[in-house]
């Protein structure tokens, strides 16, 4: 096996002066030089909170567990290329990461949230899971990460706070490009988000480009959302408390055009700008929604529909939206929920009569 050499570049620190004399120097922060060849986990093993692991460009078969606090994995871009491990080494290189089919995975516990971390500036691709995986973080962000043919997620995070989803680029992922929701894998109450951001991300060729579930506070803001199955979805169910109280503002969403078969938990989908489902004072404002056309009972531009489970969806605010060629229509709303709102929309036709 290849020796790893990890080069340690001290970072130097900055000497204040006061009238009162000098101030104390403040910790150095270490960068973690990972070569191809290398073990990216060993670097992250070896960083402190408050270092950096920066992976030089070639590409890297592992996945990546991170539960230092305040760690940034950092490649050089696209051409920082991270791919599932062979069988055979990943009997030897074996995390809780690798055995859940991730690439890159930032955890906390059941009692601690990991605080601070960064990841970003390179692609995952090709696990069999999520290409980028958060659970029990706080303060996460993941900026600039090409998260491309993983087979359920591209971006995906539960049970965490604070989070910053920003200039992604997720494609041709099994499920959603971006995916957050409280908790994954038992049915629970919608959780506060504590001001998580999706913004600016481009999510394109995924059964749904990005997908809020069972979650408040948040805001997923002016990202380009394309060719998916359906846009963007904001889901809530029987559980209290309900999802919502979140924005939905400022996004580009057209022809999402790509057919996907139905699910257990969804019909067949096409053609769906954004859909609202069982949710409440939900804001959606500012969006672009053109060209989204399809047959399926959740296609049109922006649709409030009943969850599966026969939760309405109430008091959401539709507004100043603008809105073309979207079939059946630009607005449709099958809810029988309360109080929900359409005002000063941009469009032609909705579903029924009168919304627009």
């Amino acid at each position: 096996m290849k020796r790893c050499h990890i080069a340690y570049l001290a970072c130097t620190a900055a000497l204040v002066g006061t009238g009162l004399g000098m101030a104390p120097a403040a910790a150095a922060h270490k960068t973690l030089l990972v070569h191809p060849g290398e073990s990216i986990q060993k670097a992250v093993d070896a960083a402190q909170a408050g270092d950096t692991v920066l992976v030089l460009g070639g590409t890297y078969h592992e996945s990546v567990k991170i539960s230092t606090p305040r760690v940034t994995l950092r490649g050089v871009g696209e051409q920082t290329v991270i791919k599932p491990v062979g069988k055979k080494a990943a009997a030897k290189t074996a995390n809780s990461c690798t055995d859940g089919g991730n690439g890159i995975c930032v955890v906390g516990t059941k009692t601690k949230n990991v605080e601070g971390v960064t990841v970003e500036d390179l692609t995952v691709t090709g696990f069999t899971r999520a290409g980028v995986f958060g659970m029990a973080t706080d303060g996460m962000t993941v900026r600039r990460v090409y998260a491309v043919k993983n087979a359920v997620w591209g971006i995906a995070q539960e049970r965490s706070v604070q989070a910053r989803l920003l200039q992604n680029y997720a494609r041709d992922n099994g499920d959603a490009g971006i995916f957050l929701a409280n908790t994954i894998t038992e049915e629970a109450g919608a959780a506060d988000a504590g001001r998580t951001l999706v913004e600016r991300n481009r999510v394109e060729g995924n059964r749904i480009g990005v997908t809020v579930r069972r979650l408040r506070n948040l805001a997923v803001a002016s990202n380009y959302v394309t060719g998916n199955c359906a846009g963007v979805f904001v889901v809530g169910d029987e559980n209290k408390p309900k999802a919502g109280d979140l924005t939905v503002a400022y996004n580009r969403i057209t022809q999402n055009n790509k057919s996907c078969p139905k699910t257990d938990r969804l019909p067949a989908l096409q053609g769906s700008g954004i859909v609202l489902t069982g949710t409440e004072n939900t804001r959606v404002t500012g969006n672009k929604v053109t060209g989204n056309s399809g047959k399926s009972p959740l296609s049109g531009g922006i649709v409030l529909f009943k969850s599966f489970v026969g939760v309405t969806s109430d008091k959401n605010t539709i507004e100043a939206n603008a809105l073309q060629s979207n079939s059946p229509a630009d607005l449709v709303n099958t809810d029988t929920g309360k109080d929900n709102s359409f005002q000063r929309n941009s469009c032609r036709a909705s579903q029924p009569a009168g919304l627009c």
